[in-house]
């Protein structure tokens, strides 16, 4: 029996076991056809609860349990990534609508999620301070429970698990509410990983559900930390409740990050990151380069050499032909991309290429002409577009980049690296890359945006993880109890 097998999951949920859930259950669409493919599970504000519950008895002596063990169990799930990439890779596929280079980035991600995680297990957990009293005074970190954690479509299987995965090694018990638009490749497979690598029942609940499973997880008074990823417009609403409940929130959201082409950079390679940048899963990356400024000198250059790439991109169903883009993820999500588009060029601005779909395969798509004002310019797309803005100076181009609510990723192309230091020096961005574009990450790095984008770096790294799933606590001890004076 594979990993994924549907005889193992179909209809139901992971919560102490494979179980059918309250809410019963809803269909596995695959975008690119329209057809169903499978059925998972579907919780309600019930089934969190109970969750939850588990969650809660179960995580005290997990947390109680040798480092070494919770390690194991985190290289084992790691290993599991690799070993089982080819049975993930078609649910990501299929279900996700990813061409599959990108869905082997997915697996090689998450395996390297959880090494990184199993080494936290042993990192060290504090730090001894000083203090005026005769006694040994300690700042300690320690798990913070139950972490709810809530992960988008786009690239659910990295987004689950760069948040389970570190939970767990802290010694935190997890529940996950994926999307239900990918419920197997974001949830089903996150959870079968650490069933099969040995994780204690109870500790982690794999829950797909809407907007009410969401509200239930955020609301509940025994999960103290929500990692949430996805839109600035749900985050807000997400920062807000746990404001109110006095429960820490790290959010990434929305981008629309700027790549800012200097006029010496190489044309070609530029426009070719460019392309990757914008046009890589279909736009659909919180990191996508959502703003082309490029400098006045060489713009038409560079649109005409992007614009010859977006025309020569393949787009179809990628689980049957090799193409370059697949099919969005949803209707609503092709009207949304389609109607920006369109009112940017009724704005003023020109299609030097796509603008146009079949089904929700929608056209790599470049914009010039463009103003601060075009909708395709000033919002995030979260689709295959690609607007270009000229500048004539390193000012302008800092300003440009600048004028926008979000700050999640930047990237600068030049020859001279100093000179590309420098100008991101006045950007305000959670993440600048030099001579790359703008969609990157990695298990060992810090990630997070600044505005609009989200609370800072609470993904990735040592102490970004530390800090997002654990408490610090102050601990004293001394030899006799204090005397005083009543």
């Amino acid at each position: 029996m594979s990993l994924m097998d549907p005889k193992i999951w179909t209809g139901q949920v992971f919560s102490g076991g494979w179980t059918r859930s309250r809410a019963g259950d809803s269909a596995v669409v695959e975008p690119a056809t329209g057809h169903e493919i499978g059925r998972t599970g579907i919780a309600d504000a019930e089934d969190i609860a109970a969750a939850v519950a588990v969650a809660k008895a179960a995580q005290r002596e997990w947390a109680a349990t040798n480092f070494e063990e919770r390690a194991a169990v985190l290289r084992r799930a790691g290993l599991l990534f690799e070993q089982h990439a080819e049975d993930i890779h078609h649910w990501i596929i299929r279900e996700a609508g990813s061409i599959p280079p990108k869905a082997g980035v997915e697996t090689h991600v998450a395996s390297q999620e959880c090494y990184e995680a199993a080494a936290l297990a042993s990192a060290p957990i504090g730090e001894i301070i000083p203090t005026a009293k005769r006694r040994m005074s300690l700042a300690r970190r320690i798990p913070v429970g139950v972490v709810g954690v809530i992960a988008p479509f786009n690239f659910p299987l990295i987004l689950g698990t760069r948040s389970v995965a570190p939970a767990l090694a802290l010694g935190n018990a997890v529940v996950l509410k994926p999307d239900p638009r990918t419920a197997v490749c974001g949830g089903v497979a996150i959870a079968r990983i650490f069933e099969e690598a040995g994780l204690p029942a109870g500790l982690l609940h794999v829950l797909p559900g809407g907007p009410e499973a969401g509200e239930a997880l955020v609301a509940h008074p025994d999960v103290p930390v929500i990692s949430f990823t996805g839109s600035t417009t749900a985050g807000r609403k997400v920062g807000e409740a746990c404001g109110r409940l006095l429960k820490r929130a790290h959010l990434e959201l929305g981008g629309n990050s700027a790549l800012i082409v200097l006029e010496d950079a190489d044309l070609d390679l530029a426009a070719s990151a460019g392309a990757w940048g914008s046009f890589l899963h279909q736009g659909q990356i919180c990191m996508t380069t959502g703003r082309h400024l490029v400098h006045a000198s060489i713009a038409d250059e560079y649109v005409a050499r992007l614009a010859e790439k977006a025309d020569h991109l393949p787009v179809g169903d990628p689980a049957t032909e090799r193409v370059a883009l697949g099919p969005l993820i949803s209707t609503g999500q092709r009207d949304k991309v389609h109607a920006l588009v369109t009112a940017s060029v009724d704005n003023g601005a020109r299609l030097a290429a796509g603008g146009t779909y079949q089904g929700l395969f929608y056209r790599p798509t470049v914009l010039t002409g463009v103003t601060t004002d075009s909708p395709a310019y000033a919002n995030e797309v979260f689709g295959p577009v690609a607007p270009v803005m000229p500048f004539t100076t390193p000012e302008e181009a800092a300003a440009l980049a600048g004028n926008s609510e979000y700050g999640l990723s930047l990237g600068i192309l030049s020859r001279d690296v100093m000179k590309a230091v420098d100008l991101a020096e006045r950007i305000p961005s959670g993440i600048v890359h030099i001579n790359d574009q703008t969609v990157d990450d990695e298990a060992v790095a810090p990630f997070g945006g600044v505005a609009a984008s989200g609370t800072g770096s609470r993904f990735g790294g040592t102490h970004a993880n530390a800090d997002a799933f654990t408490h610090t606590q102050w601990l004293t001890m001394q030899g006799d109890i204090a005397g005083y004076p009543f």
